[in-house]
């Protein structure tokens, strides 16, 4: 039973939905100082998972490889067309908030935290990394939705989907990997959170939803690094 990422999705939709009431309840002000926090924090965790990393270079190569293959296909393109999407859908078509929902649709579907989360769920049953994380996303949700209404709950969709592959995989993932391969999927994880703190904080637009492949990537290259560069190096 999947009872971590059902708490997880459920913790976006009803923090979306709380946001979305209270939005003009609640003074712009709050809403800016809270957005900045929120900032933080991911860049904060963003660094907790970096120092993590066992095998630089294969991280770093998977960052670099995963961000061109994503600019190839256009993967950021494609993720702010559905976006703006959802934005017309709720009725609104501003770009900039298009652009904000992106960071959201990054910071919820593809954190390092909530695909291990999801690995670890499936595989053994321990729902208590997911249970933790829905607690960060129901907040992060209610404060995002103030800004962009309840375009926030329907990041839910993609959330589930993800997570749900993730957990029905996990069973065969799990068993081919190795604690240093998991720390550098954390690694990278975690400097896609980073990159998602710039974004939140806008202070700097770094393609996260390009940024996405490395995920993918990150743990057959720590392999490969392990298993082959390593010892021919060493």
């Amino acid at each position: 039973m999947p009872t971590g990422v059902i708490i997880n999705v459920l913790s976006v939709v009803i923090g979306g939905l709380i946001g979305s009431v209270v939005r003009d309840r609640m003074p712009e002000r709050f809403k800016e100082s809270l957005n900045m926090i929120f900032g933080v924090s991911s860049m904060g965790m963003g660094i907790a998972s970096v120092v993590l990393m066992k095998n630089m270079p294969a991280v770093i190569f998977s960052l670099i490889a995963g961000t061109c293959i994503g600019l190839a296909v256009h993967l950021g393109d494609r993720i702010t067309a559905g976006a703006g999407k959802i934005q017309k859908l709720m009725g609104s078509a501003d770009a900039q908030n298009a652009s904000q929902l992106v960071t959201v649709i990054v910071l919820f579907c593809a954190s390092g935290t909530g695909i291990y989360g999801a690995l670890v769920s499936g595989m053994n049953g321990d729902h208590s990394i997911l249970i933790a994380k829905s607690i960060l996303d129901l907040c992060t949700a209610m404060i995002f939705a103030c800004t962009l209404g309840t375009a926030v709950c329907m990041i839910a969709v993609p959330q589930a989907v993800i997570m749900m592959i993730i957990f029905l995989l996990a069973g065969l993932i799990f068993p081919l990997t190795v604690p240093d391969m998991i720390n550098d999927f954390k690694a990278c994880g975690g400097f896609i959170m980073i990159a998602t703190g710039f974004r939140i904080l806008q202070l700097k637009q770094f393609p996260t939803a390009d940024m996405i492949p490395a995920m993918i990537l990150v743990m057959p290259v720590s392999w490969l690094w392990m298993t082959y560069i390593i010892p021919l190096i060493g």
